[in-house]
């Protein structure tokens, strides 16, 4: 097994191994930690039948599933399904998703720690994914921001960020407004498991910051989530079939890129909550 950095900043490629196979302990804790250290890890080449894809997930955390069950796969609901295929004429996936910076279950008190993305069937160009280390942005950031930042919430609003986000889409319906409760969530997050401090702020569904007037948080706002998606934070991945990759929700933060929708698509997405200690 070789641990490969993907970027000086953001991922680890893990080569020489099968993820359908037993990985030994001491391989997994490699694996682990690297994912654990650098927010991404990528395996390619790989062959998964659902029932694997959930066994590989529980070895990070306890599987949990929280969105759009109308697109969960028909074999394991735990998988959502990210697919423009057709099958006896309806959407076996969602076609569009997360085409904005975002950190999945940002919205929620108790946010999956990670998520994980199996490539199946990929298009000949387009829909890559990309991937920001917020260690590094929150490690980078001017001085007097991490000052005015510390100690501080962010109201993460699904309702008011939707037709900025989604304009194309309806306003959200009153049972959504009843749903989509706003969320407070620290503007700085330390990792439980490494206690590095990261942004938790970036990506385009933080509003206003709690206790600070419109016109001091707005351009707050909007400088941290512009600085912590540079260039040098990012990692752009471009999809072959068998790849997976699986990010740290709690330290980076994704973006999905627009595909030909006339090429087939499918990934298989599942997400797990903090792995308890042992």
């Amino acid at each position: 097994m070789e641990l490969i950095p993907i970027t000086d900043v953001v991922g680890t490629e893990v080569r020489g191994t099968d993820v359908s196979q037993p990985i030994s302990p001491s391989d997994f804790e490699r694996i682990y930690q690297a994912w654990i250290d650098t927010t991404i890890l990528l395996f390619r080449g790989q062959s998964l039948t659902s029932a694997q894809q959930l066994a590989f997930t529980e070895k990070f955390g306890e599987v949990v599933s929280y969105t759009r069950s109308r697109f969960s796969a028909s074999e394991s609901p735990e998988i959502l399904v990210l697919s423009n295929i057709t099958e006896g004429g309806r959407l076996i996936g969602s076609p569009v998703s997360g085409r904005v910076w975002h950190t999945d279950g940002h919205f929620m008190s108790n946010a999956p720690a990670g998520s994980m993305l199996y490539g199946i069937e990929i298009p000949p160009f387009g829909g890559d994914t990309l991937f920001a280390n917020m260690f590094a942005a929150y490690e980078e950031l001017p001085e007097h921001i991490k000052r005015e930042i510390s100690n501080r919430q962010v109201i993460i609003s699904r309702v008011q960020s939707r037709p900025y986000n989604y304009p194309d889409r309806p306003a959200p319906t009153d049972e959504e407004r009843e749903e989509w409760l706003d969320m407070p969530q620290p503007m700085v997050l330390t990792h439980p498991e490494n206690g590095r401090k990261a942004l938790y702020v970036g990506g385009n569904v933080p509003w206003r910051v709690v206790g600070m007037e419109e016109s001091e948080s707005a351009p707050l706002v909007t400088f941290v989530q512009e600085f912590s998606v540079m260039r040098r934070f990012t990692y752009r991945h471009k999809w072959r079939p068998g790849d997976i990759i699986i990010w740290d929700n709690r330290s980076a933060m994704h973006c999905a890129t627009a595909y030909d929708q006339s090429h087939r698509r499918r990934l298989h997405r599942t997400t797990f909550a903090q792995r308890r200690p042992t």
